[in-house]
């Protein structure tokens, strides 16, 4: 008799620079460690699919965002934030460094009351 064992992942408060390092250790694509291009590439198809469901929800539900639809879209950020976890490690940075320095941007930015508006040197 055949026995598959389960692995299973209790939730729990997940530090980002933990997430970073688990995730790590499943990047299996070409020159891992000095390849900023296939993780960029991969993030840009991820959030295309996170868009993609998000379409959809506006054309077949009327922009309802039910629990079906609301997990299929949660199922695809987790694989724009392992994009987001590869490309950061290709470029030297910690998840929790690129996270505290946008919040210090955004911060800046509603202190000088261009939260809205474009460009980035606003």
């Amino acid at each position: 008799m055949f026995y598959l064992s389960t692995l299973f992942i209790q939730e729990r408060k997940m530090e980002l620079n933990h997430y970073q390092r688990e995730s790590r250790k499943t990047a299996l694509y070409p020159d891992v460690g000095s390849n900023a291009i296939y993780p960029t590439l991969g993030l840009v198809g991820e959030a295309g699919e996170v868009a993609d469901k998000v379409k959809k929800i506006l054309r077949d539900k009327k922009g309802l965002f039910d629990k079906e639809s609301k997990d299929a879209i949660k199922f695809e950020l987790g694989d724009v934030l392992w994009y987001i976890s590869q490309l950061s490690s290709e470029l030297g940075f910690e998840l929790e460094e690129v996270a505290n320095t946008n919040l210090q941007k955004l911060n800046g930015r509603k202190i000088r009351g261009t939260i809205q508006g474009s460009g980035d040197d606003r």
